[in-house]
């Protein structure tokens, strides 16, 4: 074989392997996004929280020796045509015990338009112990052309949140969702 076709050999190989880098670094890529997110929701990184509701399989022991302060803030993000907030700005919970709050939303547009609420909980570490039974954010919310709605939240804060955390914020940013076949309307 020729010095120039070894050459040619050698840098076709070379191509192959550049080749296969990129397509495995595209295919990292795009399973970055899924595999964070999944990462969040099962540590509470970055304040994530689950999006299904807690199962309570034994009744919750309540640890009345001290208390947890629940502050709750609502935001909404270009594009809704809602006006949404809590109606309570915060409320003290025993941690275990089961807690009702509600947020209220208004469409303040005059068509039909559906949202969609993403929690958040501060500190990072508090979302690993905030546990919702009961949430609007599990599915879609449509509202008609000026209506209101009170959008019932249970929860409760574990009884295993280190005794150094006093208090936690529980965000919700409400983001609009384009209309679907199976959107879910307002009751």
């Amino acid at each position: 074989m020729s010095v120039n076709a070894e050459k040619a050999a050698s840098n076709q190989r070379f191509a192959w392997k550049l080749s296969w880098i990129v397509l495995a670094g595209l295919l990292f890529g795009f399973a970055l996004a899924p595999i964070y997110s999944v990462v969040c929701k099962l540590t509470g990184l970055n304040g994530k929280t689950d999006a299904s509701a807690v199962v309570l399989q034994k009744p919750l022991t309540i640890d009345e020796s001290r208390w947890v302060t629940v502050i709750f803030t609502g935001n909404v993000m270009p594009g809704l045509g809602w006006s949404f907030h809590p109606t309570q700005q915060s409320v003290r919970v025993h941690p275990g015990q089961i807690t009702l709050a509600t947020y209220s939303a208004k469409n303040i547009t005059d068509q039909m338009v559906t949202g969609q609420a993403v929690p958040s909980v501060a500190p990072e570490l508090a979302s690993l112990y905030f546990k919702k039974i009961e949430c609007f954010c599990f599915r879609q919310q449509g509202l008609k052309p000026g209506e209101s709605k009170e959008m019932p939240l249970r929860f409760y804060v574990s009884p295993d949140l280190p005794k150094d955390v006093p208090t936690v914020t529980l965000s919700y940013a409400f983001y609009n969702i384009k209309p679907t076949a199976t959107q879910v309307t307002a009751n």
